[in-house]
């Protein structure tokens, strides 16, 4: 059954690799990326602070623990809300590690969320005013604006396609399942797609969502990713 919610791009079958698709020869590294749960922002940017996240839902963390592979390499940010998820979906009954971060599931500084700089705790409206009133349609500013004290998206698109890539070679082959951030999802599928990073605000990121994306090898290959599904919900 097709997915039709907005933002999803294909039908999904957990665990399915689609090898009928790919060269025998082929070797599949499938990033399941999970956006960490909800945080209560009070309608202000928080970019790179650590906040707290609600995991009080069981049945979304239930329904990620039914979607999710259950034997994979796990790893989540630097930041504390997605260890927090990635704790509840543990909890919720899939196979992880014992201690989130910890030996089992590192926390990957490359996997955070855009740093906002000097606009970390303003309200949304008070970035309108200090901006003359310029508005984004998707995001907090253009993705090659560096914030001041902080980063562009473009910024951490190389970022985070730096730290994708140190993954694929450390864990060829394998499931990974990635508790990170609504901008570094973004991120990879700008990298999974070519896109220019104005582009891949475009993307609508919404908490416990769930997207996959396989890198692929083999002879003849031409391109190496594959876009499973984007923004899939939990439950």
């Amino acid at each position: 059954m097709s997915d039709q919610r907005p933002g999803a791009i294909s039908p999904f079958n957990p665990g399915q690799v689609g090898a009928g698709d790919i060269g025998r020869d082929a070797v599949t590294t499938s990033f399941w990326w999970v956006r960490h749960a909800p945080v209560a922002h009070e309608g202000r940017i928080y970019g790179q602070k650590d906040m707290p996240c609600d995991c009080s839902d069981a049945a979304v963390f239930a329904g990620l623990a039914r979607q999710l592979p259950r034997d994979a390499v796990w790893v989540a940010s630097n930041l504390r809300r997605t260890h927090e998820t990635a704790q509840a979906i543990v909890r919720a009954g899939l196979p992880g590690p014992a201690q989130i971060p910890g030996p089992d599931c590192a926390a990957l500084a490359a996997l955070a969320e855009q740093n906002f700089g000097d606009w970390q705790g303003m309200t949304y409206d008070e970035l309108r005013q200090s901006r003359g009133g310029a508005f984004h349609r998707f995001w907090h500013g253009p993705a090659h604006q560096r914030v001041p004290g902080g980063e562009s998206f473009a910024d951490l698109m190389a970022r985070v396609s730096w730290g994708i890539l140190q993954l694929v070679e450390q864990h060829r082959g394998r499931d990974v399942i990635a508790v990170a951030h609504g901008g570094t999802i973004r991120a990879a599928l700008g990298l999974a797609l070519g896109l220019d990073p104005e582009r891949c605000l475009a993307f609508t990121m919404e908490n416990c969502s769930l997207t996959r994306i396989d890198h692929i090898e083999g002879p003849g290959m031409g391109h190496n990713w594959r876009v499973i599904t984007v923004n899939r919900p939990a439950k």
